[in-house]
């Protein structure tokens, strides 16, 4: 079976598809297969499904925030470096999208979070909540909120030598959350908050990024 859950087409620059906001100074060292500045991160990452399905399951329009949390190198490769997680589908899913949803995230559809999930050492819960996602369509910003909970805002990395309307990128970087062969659009976060599943922080003007994808199943 074919499992399709795709945010975009790498040729479609309007899509949104995947950002995150984290504990690191910008740019974030865990993008280049690195360790992170402090030797330790956490974050907040969502995905906006623009468009995709599991087997005849239609996931169009549904979000997924994460927390996480890991010390070391999550790249490294050598096992030692596994990352506490939270995981919330959007509450607009009905039974079988979410039973979907919890399928991809698990790893169990297999595809790219089917190694992803490898880097995962606990769960410490699955919820449905109210998720709140903006972007804009020329990646100026991007947000995503679960009122009372967690609040996640960035606004795209410009400076005196970036021509207006253009965006700072690295093409197919190494340490990519959402598989190879992307483009990450650097951000810098304006508000970064977690209260939630035994996560908190309260922070701003640390790394953010934001990355279309496209994913299939086996």
């Amino acid at each position: 079976m074919t499992t399709t859950t795709t945010t975009t087409r790498t040729n479609d620059t309007r899509v949104p598809g995947w950002f995150d906001v984290c504990k690191c100074n910008i740019p974030c060292p865990c993008e280049f297969a690195q360790a992170p500045t402090f030797e330790d991160c956490d974050d907040i990452l969502v995905w906006h499904i623009k468009k995709g399905n599991y087997g005849d399951i239609s996931l169009d329009g549904l979000n997924v925030l994460g927390l996480g949390s890991f010390k070391g190198n999550i790249w490294a490769g050598d096992g030692l470096t596994k990352a506490t997680v939270a995981l919330f589908f959007d509450e607009m899913a009905n039974e079988q999208q979410g039973t979907a949803l919890n399928m991809i995230f698990s790893g169990k559809a297999g595809g790219f979070m089917g190694e992803f999930a490898k880097l995962i050492g606990e769960v410490r819960g699955i919820e449905y909540a109210p998720i709140k996602f903006e972007v804009a369509d020329d990646l100026a910003y991007w947000s995503a909120e679960i009122p009372g909970k967690i609040v996640a805002k960035a606004e795209a990395l410009t400076g005196p030598m970036t021509p207006p309307g253009k965006r700072v990128q690295t093409i197919n970087p190494p340490g990519s959350e959402v598989g190879p062969g992307g483009i990450a659009i650097w951000g810098k976060s304006l508000t970064d908050e977690a209260d939630a599943m035994g996560f908190k922080w309260k922070r701003k003007g640390k790394s953010s990024k934001h990355i279309r994808f496209e994913w299939n199943g086996p």
